[in-house]
């Protein structure tokens, strides 16, 4: 009989034996590849949800130093300039670009009713500690600038706005009632929140009703930009400093950046871990399996001694059937680990949480199994052909 035909008919001959080993290896590879489909799309749904809907920089007229105001380039008023509303589309065009906002951001005094340019360094009327903020922007782009109304609803035409959680406190206002601004008077439809002290403080309107009141006609503070997933925003923004050179530059908060490159950093590190626990947890079951399944032929090994066979040829048919098992192993590991991952994320227990596809995994997977397979094989198999003929022909 052939040696490979051999190998075949061994595994055949014991089915249990060769299905409990097998059963022990996939749940190496499932492992493996169910923590991997979690792990490998951990750092990018955690960085989605921190960043979901909001834009990732913003893009402002490029001054010098001395032009800046006491809101710098971010704040959007003080000495900021304004830029040309067309900026827009063109930023838009762009690849790599997911969407992008225009966003007016101008000053008022509510008691004396007066409006600020957000190009003026000083408001027209009234101390400047007085005064509130002013954002103009789309209604259905509000996530873009981290607005998120926690009570009440979004304007819908321009005599509308929305108001700050802080400014409706300082103000007594709320929803319902009317606010006086530049002599107009908005209906208050909604309160929100995002997280800044300033923009808390502050109104949200319509762009064009702000860029109406100030005077501002197809002018904006800055524009937010969100990137296509898997776009490098740092690359994406360099672009547009390049395309742009003499006229816009680019804005980020690096805290918040810094804060989450650590925090990914300290992620990705955990994927590590979590894999190579997954590949130990495969390999010990693996060894162990493979150590019961060679024990069991102890007397079947002492016969082939005794008729001649080279402790090589022993190693080599014990490590053929581990592959053998392994490369079966595989493809029921990966269907199980697969398998489990997609029910649990139907079942939303794994909410936010996106499992990650990809070539690379599969292939770590099956490497991982082969080598499970022929490390946990040679152990046994040279244990085995360790044994003396006589000795291996009395064990029970």
């Amino acid at each position: 009989m052939k040696f490979r035909s051999l190998i075949f008919k061994n595994l055949s001959r014991n089915k249990s034996r060769s299905a409990l080993t097998i059963f022990g290896i996939a749940i190496g590879v499932a492992a493996v590849i169910g923590l991997g489909l979690l792990t490998e799309g951990l750092p990018s749904s955690t960085q989605n949800a921190l960043t979901a809907g909001v834009a990732d920089f913003s893009v402002i007229a490029k001054t010098n130093d001395a032009e800046e105001g006491p809101g710098g380039p971010g704040g959007g008023m003080g000495g900021q300039q304004l830029i040309s509303q067309d900026y827009v589309s063109q930023i838009q065009k762009i690849s790599g670009v997911n969407s992008a906002v225009g966003v007016l951001r101008s000053m008022s005094d509510l008691d004396s009713s007066s409006t600020s340019n957000s190009s003026s360094n000083q408001s027209t009327s009234g101390d400047f500690r007085s005064m509130t903020t002013l954002i103009g922007i789309d209604k259905n782009s509000l996530s873009m600038d981290d607005i998120v109304i926690t009570n009440g609803t979004v304007f819908s035409d321009e005599n509308e706005v929305i108001i700050g959680k802080r400014a409706a406190e300082r103000s007594g206002k709320t929803i319902g009632n009317n606010i006086s601004i530049s002599n107009q008077t908005f209906q208050i439809v909604g309160i929100y929140e995002t997280g800044n002290f300033q923009d808390d403080s502050g109104i949200v309107m319509s762009i064009d009703k702000l860029q109406n009141l100030t005077g501002n006609t197809d002018k904006i503070s800055l524009i937010l930009v969100k990137a296509d997933n898997g776009t490098d925003t740092s690359k994406l923004a360099t672009t547009i400093e390049n395309k742009y050179s003499n006229e816009l530059t680019t804005s980020t908060s690096l805290s918040g950046m810094d804060r989450m490159n650590q925090g990914l950093n300290v992620i990705n590190t955990a994927i590590w871990g979590i894999s190579l626990l997954a590949i130990l947890i495969g390999g010990i079951i693996t060894v162990i399996t493979m150590m019961k399944a060679v024990s069991e032929r102890t007397r079947e090994i002492g016969v082939l001694r005794a008729i001649g066979w080279t402790r090589k040829r022993i190693i080599k048919m014990i490590i053929g059937e581990s592959i053998l098992l392994s490369l079966i192993a595989i493809v029921i590991g990966m269907m199980v680990g697969i398998g489990v991952v997609e029910i649990l994320s139907s079942t939303q227990i794994l909410s936010g949480l996106t499992p990650s596809y990809s070539v690379l995994l599969f292939l770590k997977g099956i490497v991982v199994a082969l080598l499970l397979g022929i490390i946990g094989g040679f152990y046994p198999a040279y244990k085995a052909s360790k044994l003396e003929p006589t000795e291996a022909l009395r064990y029970e």
